[in-house]
């Protein structure tokens, strides 16, 4: 039994459908649904559905996840607490700030550019919550969240207790963790309630940050960044411009939620879950099975260099990284593709060929479709095989 007492637990009485707690506004009702407002309640809610059988879906911001139109025939559990603590800050060890796992993720990242925390401007306008971020260990334009992570504190469902992992410990890698593994055990879990998916066996409870203090960002790591901000790939920049020009940048994307003043018309290209598929990791070996034109991107550790100073992670020379986007395109899905055309209601966005988007009244069933077409074109062009990034729950490509 729980040592948590249930009336800590806010459950609805009438559970939403998923399609109104994800960004693709697509899915089925949930058997049940819990808001938790304290830790407390969140490990009550987890421990219960893992007492009774029950599958679970632990949801934050809903920004990464495609459910099925049948719903989820379990409990959804949705973390709804917030706050940013600072913990302490001086010019010698920088500042130490953690978060429960509902804070808003931007709101975060706006806080860290207005206090000169540096290592997550680049990670601007990243739809979802601070509990998803080291699960998927999220990155955009060069940066990613393992730069700045120093504890993890998480819920064992397996060991029924918290668990703190260090960043040493959360094996990061790109868009992916040891948290994020623990959701398929990769045969290393031999509790027979595993596989733990749709969430992981270490459900989030709390992120702790180590911020370096400044004005400039951390190393700008991406190319098409760093010349909108003028400066070299590797060189700093203010961080208020880095934010400004990455929000940009994703907003021409169609890759902010949508969020259309009253009465006008939604921007479906925000219907979304993000980019949906993870840009293709190569080794060096198989690049000649690729165009010569087909981009090349150096695969970096997920952790600075070095420790002594603002660094990019060291590049591994044995992996490349390609475009999934520039893949979709060149096999023949472009912008807007959808499987009937203009009426379809599920088609790539307008606006970057790796967001799959509901135009207004697709069900999950047109999404996997459409995201099962892309794959296989891609596949049968160029052979690499396209990995999902979002979370799919109840259905499969």
């Amino acid at each position: 039994m729980s040592p948590y007492p249930a009336d800590t637990v806010q459950a609805q009485a009438v559970a939403p459908s998923l399609a109104d707690l994800t960004t693709l506004r697509v899915g089925g009702p949930a058997a049940s649904f819990v808001e938790a407002e304290e830790e407390a309640a969140l490990i009550e809610a987890v421990s219960t559905a893992d007492d009774d059988g029950v599958p679970l879906l632990v949801v934050g911001g809903g920004s990464n996840l495609l459910v099925a139109d049948e719903g989820f025939d379990g409990v959804v559990v949705r973390d709804v607490r917030s706050g940013i603590t600072v913990e302490s800050a001086d010019s010698c060890g920088g500042a130490v700030v953690s978060a429960p796992a509902g804070q808003n993720w931007d709101e975060l990242v706006e806080r860290a550019v207005d206090e000169g925390w540096v290592g997550v401007e680049s990670l601007s306008g990243i739809p979802g919550t601070v509990g998803a971020a080291p699960v998927q260990n999220i990155g955009a334009y060069g940066q990613e969240l393992s730069g700045v992570v120093s504890l993890v504190r998480t819920w064992d469902r397996a060991e029924r207790r918290v668990r703190t992992f260090a960043v040493g410990q959360l094996d990061f890698g790109y868009r992916t963790s040891l948290l994020k593994r623990s959701m398929h055990s990769e045969g290393r879990d031999d509790d027979p309630r595993a596989p733990w998916y749709p969430s992981p066996r270490y459900v989030v409870l709390n992120v702790q940050f180590q911020f370096r203090l400044g004005t400039l960002s951390a190393p700008v790591g991406y190319g098409e960044l760093a010349r909108r901000l003028g400066v070299e790939v590797g060189q700093r920049a203010p961080m208020k411009d880095v934010r400004e020009t990455v929000l940009g940048l994703r907003g021409g994307k169609g890759m902010l939620l949508d969020a259309p003043s009253f009465g006008a018309e939604p921007d479906h290209d925000r219907w979304n879950s993000g980019s949906f598929f993870t840009n293709p990791v190569i080794p060096v070996e198989h690049l000649a099975h690729l165009p010569e034109d087909a981009p090349r991107y150096p695969v970096r550790s997920s952790t600075p260099e070095t420790t002594t100073g603002p660094s990019l992670g060291a590049i591994d020379p044995a992996l490349v990284k390609t475009s999934a986007a520039w893949l979709i395109e060149r096999a023949g899905f472009g912008k807007g593709f959808g499987l009937a055309g203009e009426r379809s209601p599920a088609r790539l966005s307008t606006k970057h060929t790796l967001a799959m988007t509901n135009r207004g009244g697709a069900r999950a069933e047109d999404v996997v479709a459409l995201a099962r077409a892309v794959r296989d074109g891609v596949r049968d062009r160029f052979g690499v095989t396209l990995v999902p990034e979002t979370v799919l729950v109840g259905v499969s490509l």
